[in-house]
């Protein structure tokens, strides 16, 4: 375990401490109208895509990843589930971005600069294309207690594995060479499409309960979400303690 591992562990701990406490104050920030509608909404997509993103690509990608996919996600579904219009193709843009953006710094220590750059670059235009073309996450939007993949999200699921795999593909060849291009780029394009694959999936169960849960529960997995977060904060003084190497 290198200090760069034991930073972003003590840093996700610090965001769970955070986390928790709003959670605990439910009722000082609005209630059942207040912004933890959305938050909910953020952690829990953010926590979704994060862990799958992180086991098939590593912690980095994974926290990075997720949370630029998190954020994002809440906030056009939270939009999506009070009945409003999707948002404009520029916002739509800046959305596409950020996700780029979240990519590539979880690329970044594993391809090298230029190609982290380069494919956040492709996707983010892939990205807006498909959302031109109404391929969007509120595509097919329902809140219900059981999953549900329609059609449209799994042939979408189908174009963005193949969209990612021909920009990993592009990238290794012409911006900056890794060893076993094509293997890489299957890799990158099929965790991404099977985690997308499963957001979409379970989607429906998580807006259902993003807007019905009731406020103990919400208190609880404050409590959770800290605790959490202290037992991360903890990890780098548990270390030291036993004296344990770091690279």
């Amino acid at each position: 375990m290198d200090h760069h591992t034991v930073a972003a562990v003590s840093i996700t701990g610090t965001c769970l401490d955070v986390l928790g406490s709003l959670y605990l104050a439910y009722d000082l920030l609005g209630g059942h109208h207040g912004p933890l509608r959305l938050l909910t909404r953020a952690v829990t997509y953010a926590v979704v895509f994060g862990i799958g993103y992180g086991l098939g690509l590593g912690l980095l990608f994974g926290v990075a990843s997720g949370i630029a996919t998190g954020i994002t996600l809440s906030i056009e579904l939270n939009r999506a589930a009070r009945g409003l219009d999707h948002y404009s193709l520029l916002w739509e843009g800046v959305f596409s971005a950020i996700r780029g953006i979240g990519f590539g710094l979880g690329l970044y220590r594993i391809v090298g600069f230029r190609f982290a750059i380069a494919f956040s670059l492709l996707i983010t235009i892939g990205q807006i294309f498909a959302y031109s073309r109404g391929m969007r996450p509120a595509m097919d939007y329902m809140a219900a207690r059981r999953p549900r993949l329609t059609r449209r999200q799994f042939w979408s699921t189908v174009v963005r594995t193949v969209g990612y795999i021909a920009s990993a593909v592009i990238c290794g060849t012409f911006i900056h060479h890794v060893e076993h291009t094509w293997a890489f780029a299957i890799r990158i394009g099929l965790v991404t499409g099977l985690v997308t694959g499963v957001g979409a999936t379970v989607n429906p169960y998580i807006e259902y309960y993003a807007d019905n849960l009731p406020e103990r529960r919400l208190g609880a997995f404050g409590i959770g979400l800290i605790l959490c977060g202290f037992a991360m904060q903890s990890l780098q003084y548990w270390l030291a303690l036993f004296d344990v190497h770091l690279s």
